[in-house]
């Protein structure tokens, strides 16, 4: 039976955003853990792109190669944890380990602000924790809600991750001057512990409020997952849903890699000052942020609802081919930054929820071990050689803008796949559903 809605003011708000009476308290705990984490995060994002540039932005093909290997040392790491401990014990245990880091970090920093080696690693390591630390948070919310609350609540939660990836710029640009980058460290581990904390919530929330026979059940998230710490990838080489998923991640890592190239490279072209650096990478990240929310709140889950997932995985990449057509005619500064904020808007408001509802119809494994298989490493290797190839076009090509162009015919294909997966999806869930 369907909740009766709550009376008054928070009665108009669940009708509003469609959401039964007891779900308020699950929306506003995913809701908090997004917040917490991406501001934790978004508060080292332009710390990283800084140190990126530092390095040389000849050099970030290097550093996109470190990433992946640093990546591939740290599966298995993440397999043996994901294989032995508890399923709602992953996200303290991964997280505390984030955590710990960072206060090292931090107070590295404080100690030696202009080591340019430690710029590197910490650069490989934020690129490292964010794909991983992301990736377990929508695994907790596959893991604790079926399909249908998924469709429904989703966009709205993932509203959380834009309004923590607004505060995380705005507490940047206004700290990174009194507090310096050693200081914004300390503060992001300690939202990022906090937001931990609400992922153990979120599993309680779902023992009180067990799923239909068939779900996730309070019993079965006590127990580890098992298996071995290459489970992951195994089970994507042998699954066709999970290879598309994985080619889909490719193309996206591509193209991301394409446009942040571009980014380094004309920020560093207009802006000498590291601090000034800094605060461009946050002021486009709060505008990203901002337009996000707006489409979460009022948009993305309407589409979903009446269109399918299939729609929120091909409107964005047919519109960045358009950006790259555009930027490969006209290679300044002020194009980039609408190209980027609407592929970065439009991925964290359509691309993303659509591609966390691809795994609402796989087991229990594949939601944990299978994903972050696809969302770290397939993400991490497109990145390693999409940074190669476009060093390459840019140093070989006698057309400076080849690279955009090549960067809309990979849209194309993203778009394609994206049709496909959003058809699968929707062929296993009636699956399901009839089962």
């Amino acid at each position: 039976m369907s909740s009766p809605p709550a009376p008054g003011f928070a009665g108009w708000i669940a009708r509003l955003f469609n959401v039964k009476a007891h779900e308020a308290p699950v929306v506003g705990a995913g809701l908090a853990m997004f917040l917490l984490l991406f501001a934790g995060y978004f508060m080292l994002r332009p710390i990283r792109e800084t140190m990126g540039v530092a390095g040389g932005v000849d050099n970030l093909q290097w550093l996109f190669t470190g990433t992946f290997v640093a990546t591939l040392a740290v599966l298995p790491l993440f397999g043996w944890i994901a294989s032995k401990v508890p399923r709602r014990r992953i996200v303290p245990w991964v997280f505390g380990v984030v955590v710990a880091s960072l206060l090292g970090y931090g107070a590295a920093m404080l100690a030696r602000p202009d080591d340019l080696w430690l710029a590197r690693t910490f650069y490989i390591w934020v690129s490292v924790i964010n794909l991983l630390m992301i990736s377990l948070a929508w695994s907790v919310l596959a893991d604790v809600m079926e399909s249908s609350e998924a469709k429904r609540l989703f966009a709205l939660i993932a509203a959380g991750a834009s309004l923590g990836g607004l505060a995380g710029p705005l507490l940047t640009t206004l700290l990174v001057k009194p507090l310096g980058h050693g200081g914004l460290m300390l503060l992001s581990a300690l939202l990022i512990g906090a937001s931990a904390a609400t992922a153990t919530w979120l599993h309680r929330w779902r023992d009180r409020h067990p799923l239909p026979a068939g779900g996730s059940s309070a019993e079965q998230r006590q127990r580890p997952l098992g298996g071995n710490p290459f489970a992951g990838a195994t089970a994507v080489f042998r699954s066709p849903y999970l290879l598309g998923i994985a080619f889909f991640v490719l193309l996206l890592a591509t193209v991301t890699t394409f446009l942040y190239f571009e980014q380094a490279k004309l920020v560093a072209e207009r802006f000498a000052d590291k601090e000034e650096q800094t605060q461009v990478f946050g002021l486009i990240d709060t505008v990203v942020q901002t337009l996000a929310i707006l489409s979460q709140l009022f948009i993305t889950g309407r589409i979903a609802q009446k269109l399918g997932v299939g729609v929120l995985l091909v409107a964005v990449p047919l519109v960045v081919a358009a950006g790259f057509l555009w930027l490969a005619l006209a290679p300044v500064f002020a194009v980039f930054v609408v190209v980027m904020v609407v592929r970065r808007a439009g991925e964290y408001a359509f691309v993303r929820p659509g591609r966390e509802m691809l795994y609402t119809v796989v087991p229990a494994d594949q939601k944990y071990k299978a994903k972050n298989f696809i969302d770290t490493v397939v993400y991490r290797g497109g990145d390693a050689l999409s940074g190669w190839v476009k060093r390459a076009l840019d140093v070989l090509a006698e057309h400076p803008s080849a690279a955009m162009f090549i960067g809309a015919g990979v849209a194309l294909a993203w778009a394609a796949t994206g049709v496909v997966l959003g058809r699968r999806q929707r062929t296993l869930e009636v699956r399901r559903d009839a089962a």
